[in-house]
């Protein structure tokens, strides 16, 4: 069949993963509400196109950080890509690399930050940390993907405990034998670990904002924050040195009846006012939801589910096809609303539709 759209993957990958993969990718937290929601909230966000504005030359370019990437869509940090594909991460970071744009690897990767290095030389990397109780162990983590090259450090903060994802638990999810979480192999050795791969409770729920000052004595790396959904924890970002941050709610699989990332995104705008540069993640899944999130004051937005899917449809090749639509997307709907390049898609091409 021809993979025209982002949800011709979601179809593929539907019906050819194992069930308690296809389960472990889907699941949202509890009755699933803002999974959801992240998704229809676009659907309620109308465009004002603007006409006769010469789009003959289009320019998709934007820049993360001071790095530059094709347009602006990354990959956000998902656990065991394995479970998708043989080769995972290491396929995830050689599409993102063929596409010149960004891939934040996952603590919870089944490859090594090694290999995923040595996939894609060169290739434009960040790295997503959780803080576990074992301090010692997020410290290796950290220095090791700076030794590596990586160029930004992702904090996740909305995972102080793991949301309860109802299908897991009625599946009893495990990571199949073969599988290991290689970045954390002999970390926890004789400890009896649990569904996904680690001892139970080895996540740091004690985490605060000052642990930040803690990560940026370890680096020199960027600090980004991923999780934040209100204006206080915007504020707090700034007035604690964090270069970034990436408004998400964990894709729906943490607090069930949050908001919709979307929605979440503009009193995050608003409070940081410019100061440092806003991401967005969650229910992206055509161009048209990029250039509406770039509209209301993202950067950049990440895929997480998408990206999993084109890894399932076919590896690199698949992530490759879902960038690549995606972009194409993108370039056309900018197009039609008027804006010839990234730097012209402002507020005032978007409209709330009114109830």
């Amino acid at each position: 069949m021809a993979m025209v759209c982002l949800s011709d993957f979601e179809a593929y990958a539907k019906k050819y993963l194992p069930k308690i993969a296809w389960d472990f990718f889907a699941a949202g937290a509890d009755e699933c509400s803002t999974r959801d929601e992240n998704i229809l909230a676009y659907k309620r966000i109308h465009f004002r196109p603007r006409m006769l504005r010469d789009v003959s030359v289009m320019d998709t370019r934007t820049k993360l950080l001071g790095t530059e990437i094709s347009f602006p869509v990354g990959i956000a940090p998902t656990g065991f890509h394995q479970l998708a594909w043989p080769d995972g991460e290491k396929s995830t970071a050689r599409a993102a690399n063929a596409m010149n744009t960004c891939y934040i690897a996952s603590t919870y990767s089944t490859c090594t930050l090694e290999e995923i290095s040595a996939a894609a030389p060169g290739g434009f990397r960040w790295f997503q940390l959780y803080i576990h109780r074992n301090r010692a162990v997020s410290q290796q983590l950290v220095q090791r993907a700076e030794a590596l090259g990586f160029q930004g450090l992702v904090l996740t903060a909305d995972l102080p405990y793991t949301g309860k994802r109802r299908d897991d638990v009625r599946n009893g999810f495990r990571l199949p034998p073969h599988m290991k979480l290689k970045n954390l192999e002999g970390a926890f050795e004789g400890d009896d670990c649990s569904e996904y791969g680690l001892p139970p409770n080895s996540l740091d729920p004690s985490v605060t904002w000052n642990d930040i000052y803690w990560l940026q004595s370890l680096t020199r790396l960027p600090i980004i924050i991923k999780g934040i959904l209100t204006k206080e924890d915007a504020e707090l970002a700034v007035r604690h040195g964090a270069q970034g941050i990436i408004v998400s709610n964990h894709g729906g699989r943490q607090l069930d009846g949050g908001p919709a990332t979307i929605d979440a995104l503009i009193e995050v705008v608003e409070a940081v006012q410019g100061r440092i540069e806003v991401y967005l993640d969650g229910g992206i899944r055509k161009g048209s939801d990029v250039l509406k999130a770039l509209a209301l004051g993202a950067k950049c937005v990440f895929i997480g589910r998408p990206a999993l899917w084109g890894l399932a449809y076919k590896g690199e090749e698949g992530l490759q096809d879902v960038l690549k639509i995606l972009h194409d997307e993108f370039r056309l709907s900018m197009a039609l609303a008027g804006c010839a390049s990234v730097s012209e898609i402002g507020r005032h091409l978007v409209q709330f539709s009114k109830l």
